[in-house]
């Protein structure tokens, strides 16, 4: 046994996550780091690009409610990019639960907000199509990393 494993042993951590990972997760990970960090930048230095890119509207009151959506997914992306480098099951299962709680608010308000102006747009379908996607692949290894490996 390693020494990085007894000391996790000792503090209570999982250890043994490392041996077994679900095929696609450090992809997955990595790809929804890059994801979040894209949008993030976008949201902070082109908000009216983003916001007409999803509504197809060119006029918004005000950039600062953009611009505070994309320090969030900033303060996120951070999460999915530290996530990345952890074999803690833990670690991983929460991140996972995070990214899928996002997608999942983030297409309940973007339905709400076409609903209410609307408004149907191609790029809006497009978010969406794209969250559903995101939120079953996100899901998918959510239960994946839970499960208990078989005894071999």
């Amino acid at each position: 046994m390693q020494l990085n494993e007894k000391i996790s042993q000792v503090l209570g951590n999982e250890i043994k996550f490392a041996v077994r990972e679900p095929l696609g997760l450090r992809v997955w990970q990595f790809v929804s780091a890059i994801i979040f960090s894209g949008v993030a930048i976008m949201a902070l230095t082109f908000p009216d690009q983003l916001y007409d890119a999803v509504f197809e509207e060119e006029s918004i009151n005000s950039k600062t409610p953009i611009r505070l959506y994309g320090g969030a997914l900033l303060s996120l992306s951070l999460i999915m990019w530290n996530a990345l480098y952890t074999s803690e099951k833990v670690v991983i299962r929460w991140t996972l639960l995070t990214e899928a709680c996002y997608f999942g608010v983030q297409f309940l308000v973007t339905t709400i907000t076409l609903v209410e102006s609307g408004r149907i747009s191609t790029g809006a379908m497009l978010l969406l199509a794209s969250r559903i996607f995101f939120i079953l692949i996100t899901v998918y290894y959510y239960y994946q990393v839970g499960r208990r490996p078989k005894k071999v």
